[in-house]
Order: C-alpha cells, then structure tokens, then sequence
C-alpha cells in the first residue's frame, strides 16, 4: 500500500471502471453515447415542457425539474470518468475531488424528493382532480421543489463538513471511478465513526421519507382510482402514473441492488456496476420513459415540430 502524507495529499488516483487497457477506447466511447444521449434527452425535455402551452402544469414543472438534476448529476461524474479512459493516470485535485463528492450528493438526494413529490403530485391529481389546481398552484410547486434542492444541499453539506475532518494518509488510491463516500472513508486514518453515523443517519431520512411518501401515495391512488366506476377513465388514471412508477421501479430498484446485497455476495466490482447505472445509467433512461410512455408529451412533440417545420418552410420561400 502506497503511504502519503496528508500534508502532501493534494491529488488522489481514481481506481476506474477496470484496469483493462484493451477495454479502455470501446468504455470510453460507449460513456460518450450515453452521455450525449442523457444531456440531449434531458435537456429536449426541458425545452419542450418550456415551450409547449399544454405542458404548464405542475406535474410537467416538476418533470423538468427532475431533468435538470438528471442532467447535472451525469455532468458531475461522467466527463472525468471519460478523460480518465483516455489517460494514463486517472489523477483528481483533492478540492476537485471534494466538489465532486458535493454535487453528486446533492442531485442525488434530491432525485429521492423530487420522486417523491411527482409521486403526490399525482396523488393530488386522481384523488382531487377538481382541487387540483388549487392544492398544487405554481406557489406549492415551487416551495416542493425548493424543499427537495434544499434537502440536497443539506445533506451534502453535513457529509462535506464531516468529511473534510478526515485524515486521507493511508493510500491516495480511490478504488472507484468517482469521488464516493465510503471509497473516500476507506483511505482515512483518523476515526470516521460521525462520518458513518451522518451517512446512516441521511440516509435513512433521505431514502426512508420519500419512500414512504411514494409508498402511501400510490396506496390512496390504488384506492382511489378502485372506485372509479368507467373502464375507461381507470385506464386513463392509471396511464398517468405508468412513467412514474417505472421512473422510481429504476431508480429504487438499481439503489436497493446495490445497497442491499449481502456483504458475502456482493463484489467490487458489482458495486461498480450497480453504481454506474443509477448514476449514469437512469438518468439516461429518464426521458425515454417519460417520452415513450407519455402521450402529453408525445402530442407535444409532435406539435413542436410541425411548427418548427412550417415556420422554416415559410422562410424558404419569400
């Protein structure tokens, strides 16, 4: 194991994907496609829920909202992972590193809220449609999104002040392609005992709480839409949940496989895996849900384009 001083300690080495030196080009461009493909997405969406009237609702709000965290979390992780596919010594700036760990923890969290909160929002919607756009105004929008960034920047704040106190002196070798917690804890020296208390103690509120809230949500709305008398209108009902609930099955269900795995099952290098597809991986998949599975957007898609497509007709020809 090589000894660093934490005096000197101010580059860390990221272990990567693998070693492999023949797997290296294919990842990287493989990690390129993906991640051009998250941003368009996320970003289209964005666009598009700005620009189409019939998408200014609260649920389309917080859509975008969900996209720009989807968009920002792939932006904090996957660049470097790329520059480290085509260099020799995959180095991070300790600060770098740091920022790196912030950001992440801070989209991350919020991307447990703000499901949480499509998830009453959709509550709102098939339980009380004819309040519900008095119980979901832009004002509640933006106090609920507001909520969900401040739990994020809450959080990463507690674990950054926390793990600034920690003495990085036993190796300067992160066995990870980016800057995680409990990689980052596994080169201390000093004790990270309120480190693993602050981790347990968020995580629980962080996973927990919206898990709950997603939980209770869908109960109402099972409840609510058994009581719709119409074949027809329970179809409709339950279609404007599909997105979502696929949504949170990917996400959730990727965080529970890493997470969840007994300690004698598990491997590094299923930790790895795990990792890459709810951080690089969902928030890919995000807008093909939404977009694929939702007819809104799809009309609005459409829509969108035959108007770009008439105007850019219309200034061809003088």
């Amino acid at each position: 194991m090589e000894e660093v001083n934490q005096t000197t300690a101010t580059e860390l080495i990221l272990a990567g994907l693998t070693k492999n030196p023949e797997l290296q080009l294919p990842l990287f461009f493989i990690f390129l496609g993906v991640y051009l493909f998250t941003v368009v997405g996320n970003l289209g969406m964005i666009i598009l829920i700005l620009f189409s009237s019939q998408l200014h609702t609260p649920m389309y709000y917080l859509l975008s909202s969900l996209s720009f965290i989807d968009c920002c979390q792939s932006t904090v992780i996957t660049p470097k992972m790329l520059v480290n596919f085509v260099t020799e010594k995959n180095a991070i700036p300790y600060p770098e590193c740091i920022a790196q760990f912030y950001f992440f923890c801070v989209f991350a969290v919020a991307e447990c809220h703000m499901l949480a909160a499509m998830a009453y929002d959709r509550y709102v919607a098939i339980s009380n449609p004819l309040l519900y756009n008095v119980t979901m105004s832009y004002q509640v929008c933006l106090w609920m999104v507001a909520g969900v960034y401040g739990m994020g920047l809450l959080s990463a704040t507690a674990h950054t002040v926390f793990l600034l106190r920690v003495l990085f002196c036993k190796s300067n070798i992160i066995n990870h392609y980016f800057c995680d917690l409990f990689p980052l804890l596994e080169l201390s020296c000093s004790s990270t005992f309120i480190n693993e208390v602050v981790a347990l103690s968020f995580s629980a509120f962080n996973i927990i709480m919206p898990v709950m809230t997603i939980l209770s949500s869908y109960i109402f709305i099972i409840v609510s839409i058994l009581h719709i008398q119409s074949t027809g209108g329970r179809s409709k009902a339950f279609s404007t949940c599909s997105s979502h609930i696929l949504a949170v099955v990917v996400f959730y269900g990727s965080l529970a496989f890493m997470y969840l795995q007994p300690s004698s099952v598990s491997s590094l290098g299923q930790e790895k895996l795990s990792s890459v597809f709810y951080t690089i991986v969902v928030p890919m998949l995000n807008p093909m849900i939404y977009s694929l599975r939702n007819q809104d957007v799809r009309a609005a898609l459409k829509s969108l384009l035959e108007n770009l497509s008439f105007f850019s007709t219309k200034n061809s020809f003088p």
